[in-house]
Formats: structure tokens, C-alpha cells, sequence
């Protein structure tokens, strides 16, 4: 990891991405459930907010090691996140496909 602020600008274009194709799939497909699909959208965006607000407060500001290692588990848990969203988002459009 380069710098919080490259950090923080990664987490803004995983998070749209994962946010536009919730909006991809209502516009594009009128036969699945609106109400989940926005849900998960909502999710989405509580992650967003809980990402950035954690990325700005690391824990052990005194020890390098601390705050790698913090900076790391805030990464794969974005990455996790994002996957298991869009894993839900898939197994919506599979059910009326």
C-alpha cells in the first residue's frame, strides 16, 4: 500500500463499481426483485462509509507493523465484502433467469 489517500480512493472505485452493477441489474433485467437487489445496494453503501471511516483511524499509530498489519485486514475485508455482495447480487438475477 502506497498512502492512505491512494487507499481511499481504491475502496471509492471497488465500492461504485460494486454499487453500478446493482443499478445495472435493475435497469437491464425488470424481473428481479427490486427490493433485494436495493438492499444489497444499501449494504454496499454502509461499507463504504465504515471502510473509509476505519481507514482514517488505524490501529497502533505507534508501531509500523501495527498499521500495515491493520491496513491489510481493512483490504481483504473490502475485498470479502465486495465479493459476498456481489455473489448475492448473482444469485438474484439467477433466480429469474
Amino acid at each position: 500500500m502506497a498512502s492512505v489517500k491512494e487507499l481511499k480512493k481504491d475502496i471509492d472505485l471497488i465500492m461504485s463499481l460494486a454499487l453500478s452493477d446493482c443499478f445495472y441489474v435493475l435497469e437491464y433485467n425488470t424481473k428481479v426483485d427490486e427490493k433485494a437487489v436495493m438492499t444489497i445496494a444499501g449494504d454496499i453503501i454502509k461499507k463504504h462509509r465504515e471502510l473509509r471511516v476505519l481507514s482514517n483511524h488505524p490501529d497502533g499509530k505507534d508501531n509500523p507493523k501495527l498499521v500495515k498489519q491493520f491496513y491489510k485486514k481493512l483490504i481483504t475485508n473490502m475485498l470479502e465484502t465486495v465479493d459476498n455482495l456481489l455473489e448475492m447480487l448473482s444469485s438474484e438475477v439467477k433466480k429469474v433467469a
